[in-house]
């Protein structure tokens, strides 16, 4: 694999990831339970969005084939995404979303950080734009955390539920490949052990304000980087690429 393929591979992943919790969140207006927390989360949807816009307008110019931000959201298969398992789980109930969003937003605010030293411009300059907006992302979504944790009874073990539910997700989010090591060893990008490290020492502090317990490891489950998703992603696919697929290169 050549560094301009894994840097198009890596772009996409990023996009992929972006584009599918954006998807999610987006599946919650109307459904937040309250009203300054459903204007907050449409808010954090359009954030994803935005940023799937411009990774998928960078992966197309690397593709050189001609391929926009929309042929790359609505119209591949599901084998050819590469999000994480974690962000195309099912919202459940709010718990279960924010537990979700700590997971993975602890985690993408190390990697927006190591890719804006990166020596790949455009893929950090991005990573400066959206590092804005994952900041406030993650904290607003771990008060909520320690909000739910440390409330009443019922909202403890409700989310400590949703914490032992996701986690054998997020192993996958740190087990590289040869895309990882390229983008790390041709472009000085992110180290995905060094970013486990903080990773688990941020979530570990997290946890212990919001008096949840860190749950026990257990085997992981991975495969989004092979096209290999869980039963969830086939229905939430279909709904967000249903106008397209019927009206192809139907514009607003």
């Amino acid at each position: 694999m050549t560094k301009e393929e894994a840097l198009l591979q890596y772009t996409l992943r990023l996009g992929d990831n972006a584009l599918i919790l954006g998807q999610r969140l987006i599946e919650l207006v109307s459904h937040g339970p309250e009203l300054e927390e459903e204007i907050a989360n449409a808010n954090l949807a359009l954030d994803y969005l935005g940023q799937a816009r411009m990774l998928y307008s960078y992966a197309g110019e690397l593709e050189g084939k001609g391929r926009r931000e929309d042929d790359f959201a609505f119209m591949r298969l599901e084998v050819e995404f590469c999000n994480l398992l974690l962000l195309e789980q099912p919202n459940g109930h709010f718990g279960d979303t924010i537990v979700r969003s700590v997971l993975f937003e602890e985690f993408y605010y190390l990697q927006l950080d190591a890719l804006m030293r990166c020596h790949e411009e455009r893929l950090g300059e991005i990573a400066a734009r959206a590092i804005k907006e994952i900041r406030y992302h993650r904290r607003h979504n771990s008060k909520w955390l320690i909000r739910l944790g440390d409330g009443t009874n019922e909202s403890q073990v409700k989310v400590q539920a949703s914490l032992e539910a996701l986690w054998h997700l997020t192993g996958e989010i740190f087990e590289g490949d040869q895309v990882d090591q390229i983008i790390q060893d041709q472009f000085c990008g992110p180290k995905l052990n060094q970013i486990k490290e903080q990773w688990a020492a941020s979530i570990s502090g997290l946890l212990a304000e919001a008096r949840l317990a860190m749950p026990v490891d257990r085997p992981m489950e991975n495969g989004a980087r092979a096209g290999k998703h869980t039963e969830h992603f086939g229905p939430l696919i279909t709904e967000m690429q249903y106008l397209q697929r019927t009206y192809p290169g139907l514009a607003w």
